[in-house]
């Protein structure tokens, strides 16, 4: 499928503060953090690009200036690129997207976290979920992660766990034949989420997906055969 640059647009999450990359992101926004040469900032939208996504958002928070330069300086890639600041305080994931919703349109839209680095094709991740029907499609991953998604044999989400605390919640009956599978951070989003959103300025996206899970579909895209890294914890610079 070939994407329509004028319809299929992108957010990057990279409002964070690094938390897990101190003393790296003491100074410097985890988004400007160097890894093979360039920053990951410049790694993400290279490769939104390439995957047919022209129109791109970024929200920003920790050091914004710094990001909001580096894009300018760059002539924002050739693309067009807007800008998110969260000035005041952190919204979250979900909260972010929900400051950001005037960017997109009436497309899906794709949301793709700065400090994760994949060659998933995100065109057939697309096209999976325009094939699904769902209002979201999630990136998971078979790999050790700390916190699991919980998957339907037919592939839709159906609950979370805390691997560590055993802690469960499930958006089923029951977890009998559910997989357990790690979340990508990268998803798909249908605009009309933005219509089912809490009324809260700040919250998270995870909780957020259970509940729709109770009501709607919300389709899982299987990349197991993907590299996939998580640049957000220090010992991936190291």
């Amino acid at each position: 499928m070939v994407l329509q640059a004028q319809e299929n647009k992108a957010m990057i999450l990279a409002a964070g503060l690094g938390t897990r990359l101190k003393p790296l992101t003491d100074h410097k926004p985890k988004a400007l953090l160097e890894w093979e040469g360039r920053p990951l900032l410049e790694h993400i939208i290279e490769k939104l690009k390439s995957n047919g996504f022209t129109s791109i958002i970024i929200n920003v928070h920790h050091h914004a200036a710094l990001i909001m330069d580096f894009v300018k300086q760059k002539d924002k890639f050739g693309i067009e690129i807007e800008f998110s600041h969260e000035k005041d305080e952190l919204l979250d994931t979900g909260g972010g997207i929900a400051n950001a919703s005037w960017f997109f349109g009436e497309d899906p839209f794709l949301v793709y976290n700065v400090d994760v680095i994949s060659d998933i094709d995100l065109r057939a991740m697309y096209e999976d979920h325009l094939k699904s029907g769902s209002l979201a499609t999630l990136a998971v991953k078979e790999r050790v992660t700390t916190r699991s998604l919980l998957m339907s044999e037919d592939g839709f989400l159906k609950g979370w766990r805390d691997n560590r605390s055993g802690e469960t919640i499930l958006a089923c009956d029951s977890a009998d034949g559910l997989i357990p599978i790690a979340f990508s951070a990268i998803h798909i989003m249908d605009p009309k989420v933005f219509t089912l959103f809490p009324k809260e300025k700040r919250f998270p996206l995870m909780p957020f997906y259970l509940d729709l899970a109770l009501s709607y579909p919300v389709n899982l895209f299987r990349h197991d055969r993907d590299s996939w890294a998580d640049m957000g914890k220090l010992e991936s610079f190291t």
